[in-house]
């Protein structure tokens, strides 16, 4: 474009000086010559302004040219950069989106590593203390036992029996079993099913007879004999009772049964 320019200033210059050629040609026509060779003179400096001012015409169409394409270049160099922007704005957004959908799984993750640690911990047996006895239980095996023992303490002595016999049924090596039949065979005592009741205290005695619980599970058996009827069964259980936990509470108090039953 530069070059184009400084072309068209040099044909501007030669212009200027055919036609002060020209001038000085017509002065000298009117001077010095009237014939022929004047007239070819003056015909070949026309024809020389007419090529220059054809050669400046060009060089404008050039420019012009030049300038047309570069109005073309930037427009396609604008759209280009407006490309370019909608494109940043658009993995700008999807970035921003990707971001929030990371978080997201984080806290999912997060969450369900909670939820899993939760389970684990439910899962794992812990130290407990029943009757005086320490001993490792399963979360769910306690949560049985003591909602059990829950609804015997209500007093719904019918439900909490069907529960511990589930229980015992569910759980026979558990370390509950031993006050799971102390309190089944309260239950079905207070339910008046006393042939039951006294199969589950002798069960308790066989299976721990040094349990705290065994003295007073010896005491309900008789007092299931007792509501059967059999004294004499009654009079043995507590004078065996008397023998075998001289020093327990129960035995104290088969003592005066057996005064009672004199």
């Amino acid at each position: 474009m530069k070059q184009a320019l400084q072309m068209q200033a040099k044909n501007f210059r030669a212009l200027a000086v055919v036609l002060t050629g020209l001038l000085t040609v017509t002065g000298l026509q009117a001077g010095l010559f009237e014939d022929d060779e004047a007239r070819k003179a003056i015909l070949d400096l026309r024809q020389r302004v007419e090529t220059i001012r054809s050669d400046a015409d060009q060089g404008r169409k050039s420019v012009s040219d030049e300038n047309a394409a570069l109005g073309k270049s930037m427009l396609d160099l604008q759209r280009q950069i407006e490309l370019l922007r909608t494109d940043i704005a658009s993995l700008r957004g999807t970035n921003e989106q990707l971001a929030r959908d990371l978080g997201e799984v984080q806290r999912q993750q997060k969450e369900q590593s909670k939820l899993l640690m939760d389970r684990v911990s439910r899962l794992e047996p812990t130290k407990v203390s029943v009757d005086g006895v320490e001993f490792f239980a399963d979360p769910v095996e306690r949560r049985d036992f003591e909602s059990a023992l829950a609804v015997f303490k209500k007093g719904d002595f019918a439900a909490a029996q069907n529960l511990f016999v589930g229980f015992i049924g569910r759980y026979p090596n558990s370390a509950y079993v031993t006050p799971a039949l102390f309190w089944l065979g309260n239950a079905q005592y207070a339910t008046r099913d006393y042939k039951e009741a006294i199969m589950n205290f002798r069960a308790l005695v066989a299976k721990k007879p040094d349990h705290l619980r065994a003295p007073e599970a010896v005491l309900s058996v008789a007092n299931c004999q007792l509501e059967l009827k059999d004294i004499k069964g009654a009079r043995k259980t507590l004078t065996d009772l008397i023998k075998a936990y001289p020093d327990s509470e129960a035995a104290n108090a088969a003592k005066e049964r057996l005064v009672a039953l004199k």
